[in-house]
């Protein structure tokens, strides 16, 4: 170790103290940075805090074994601690267990006395705590909005976030002569300054990376474009499968998540594999957009570009959909169906109504019966603040939607983060994906407010003729296409058992894919990555339990099984279409996405 002189030291105490007093003016002076009052001392939150104190006071013997098991635990603990302090020897059964939680994955979490003590006291009280919130009897929404808190005070208050309880942050900080604690403060000092608002902990190298240079680079062109999307045409093979594939991303993010870093371009290995390939990008709006609606993402985002992908020749494609680009493509396709009414007989996209010859659906909820831990974010208790909120700026500011994300995960991509930035004074690797997540996208005003109230909060779409739109009522009965529907294990934002319950829906061949992993890395999981199982079956059972269980697993990548699944219904490989006679508005990929 480098011999660090006293004034090194005091040097950078001197730094990290400038630095934090900078901090705190900031904090001080930018109310945006604040988390407003409304949004949680509300009507809801008072009345959850009156039942859990009443609740506390009439039955508490429904507390009394978990805090009498809690005390003898922790006493457990302590005796056990001394024990080894002493020289003695542990009685402790589960003391020499090996544990996996990466917060704790320094040897010294384990081999030190002092640490092994701090950890197993932060996970004893953090199952206290956890335990003690089952127990209170409150609605739906009450019990995520308690069980999402506590989560969140649990997770803030792990012993790795703080200073002198981190072994590796203080050995950093003795071997470094607190550079890390200065270099820390000076990372978080920017990172305010760039966010200008909500903080944004920076979780990626973001210089690494530039969009159409080492991202989105698979060769297209622009060929068709409107207010609310660019249509990408993708270079093809020679031959090309006789059916093209037409892909709609989620406007919730850009659509490079599917043509990241060459190796893990889903677009890429499209082409590769012979697909002619059609692709939605969306613009970030603005808040001239604000009026847009749902249904204008159906009519600009589907139902336009289709029309022109059928002036080049081709009858039928068969479509993906991603994430809400999924539940838009469920939509859509229930649109068609009911065009083939005779009381629509003289509308223009009558004619259209077999186009899409098949569905793929990425992680796409159609039921929000069950919407996963951000219910507790948005609920009929807090739509009134975000209501509000958003139709005063016109838009929904992407960066808000993408840390409501990642406090569903706030270990991996928020305190992770923290404790490297801020602690260690590290800068962040270069991880492509986690550039994209930072790269947020608005929602128009409109649009946002009627896909909560309508989808997540009343879950209306599952009901049919419940929702209508261009004058068509909805019914997702009526998709009856041949669908390929995947989920992910990990996934916190769509449950694999909610998707499941959305694929029940629908008619018709249907498959169900489970992917390991979640939301995104679920979904980018190229074969030559050689990672993450998948299971497979096209028998819907009534019970998703009961479809895990008759699934048949499969190694690698469920791209390879997708593939064999697309092929089978994109017709014989033919010679490509005359791609250089396109006429093209730029090349991909495109100015939308860099908006």
């Amino acid at each position: 170790m480098a011999h660090i002189s006293s004034d090194e030291v005091l040097e950078n105490v001197r730094k990290a103290s400038v630095y934090y007093q900078e901090i705190m003016l900031q904090l001080m002076q930018n109310s945006s940075m604040q988390i407003p009052t409304s949004f949680y001392d509300n009507e809801k939150s008072q009345e959850i805090a009156s039942k859990v104190v009443e609740q506390f006071f009439e039955h508490p013997e429904k507390f009394t074994h978990i805090n009498l098991t809690y005390i003898k635990e922790l006493q457990n603990l302590i005796a056990d601690s001394v024990a080894k302090f002493t020289g003695g020897k542990s009685e402790d059964p589960k003391g020499q267990e090996p544990f996996f939680d990466k917060r704790f994955k320094d040897p010294a979490w384990g081999q030190s006395i002092y640490f092994d003590f701090i950890r197993k006291y932060y996970m004893l009280s953090a199952d206290w705590m956890k335990n003690t919130v089952r127990q209170y009897d409150l609605d739906i929404d009450g019990k995520r909005f308690l069980e999402f808190t506590a989560n969140q005070f649990i997770d803030a208050l792990s012993p790795s976030n703080f200073l002198f309880s981190n072994p590796e942050v203080i050995r950093e900080s003795l071997e470094s002569g607190m550079s890390n604690i200065a270099k820390g403060m000076q990372n978080f000092l920017d990172d305010i300054k760039k966010s200008g608002g909500l903080i944004n902990i920076s979780t990626t190298d973001k210089s690494s990376f530039h969009i159409g240079k080492n991202l989105a680079t698979t060769k297209g062109k622009v060929v068709f474009q409107n207010e609310l999307i660019q249509l990408i045409c993708y270079k093809p093979k020679e031959k090309t499968h006789a059916m093209p594939l037409f892909i709609l991303p989620p406007w919730i993010n850009k659509y490079y998540i599917l043509d990241l870093s060459e190796n893990n371009s889903m677009i890429k290995f499209l082409v590769d594999n012979n697909f002619q390939v059609f692709l939605v990008s969306w613009i970030n709006p603005s808040k001239k957009l604000a009026h847009k609606k749902f249904e204008d993402y159906l009519q600009e985002g589907v139902i336009q570009p289709l029309e022109f992908i059928k002036t080049l020749g081709f009858d039928k494609v068969n479509a993906l959909g991603y994430c809400i680009g999924g539940t838009l493509l469920s939509i859509a396709l229930s649109y068609y169906k009911s065009l083939r009414h005779p009381e629509h007989k003289d509308r223009p996209a009558a004619r259209d109504n077999n186009i899409i010859n098949s569905a793929t659906f990425l992680t796409t909820l159609v039921d929000f019966a069950n919407p996963g831990e951000i219910g507790a974010l948005i609920n009929k208790s807090t739509i009134d603040y975000i209501e509000k909120q958003v139709t005063e700026a016109g838009y929904l500011d992407g960066k808000y939607l993408s840390n409501s994300f990642s406090l569903i995960r706030a270990n991996d991509l928020v305190w992770s983060y923290f404790v490297n930035n801020y602690l260690l004074g590290k800068s962040p690797a270069a991880f492509d994906i986690l550039y994209w997540n930072s790269d947020g996208t608005n929602l128009p005003a409109t649009m946002y407010i009627y896909y909560l109230k309508n989808m997540y909060i009343d879950n209306l779409l599952k009901n049919p003729d419940a929702l209508e739109m261009l004058g068509v009522k909805i019914n997702m009965t009526n998709v009856d296409v041949p669908s390929f529907s995947l989920a992910a294990k990990s996934d916190h934002i769509a449950l694999w058992q909610s998707v499941y319950d959305g694929v029940k829906l629908f008619r018709g061949d249907r498959t169900f894919c489970l992917t390991d992993a979640g939301h995104v890395a679920g979904v980018v999981n190229p074969p030559i990555s050689k990672k993450y199982s998948h299971r497979l079956s096209n028998k819907i059972e009534n019970n998703s339990n009961d479809w895990f269980s008759n699934a048949t697993l499969h190694e690698g990548s469920w791209w390879n099984s997708w593939r064999e699944w697309l092929v089978a219904r994109s017709g014989k490989l033919q010679k490509s279409m005359n791609y250089k006679a396109l006429p093209m508005i730029e090349e991909a990929p495109g100015s939308y996405v860099r908006g």
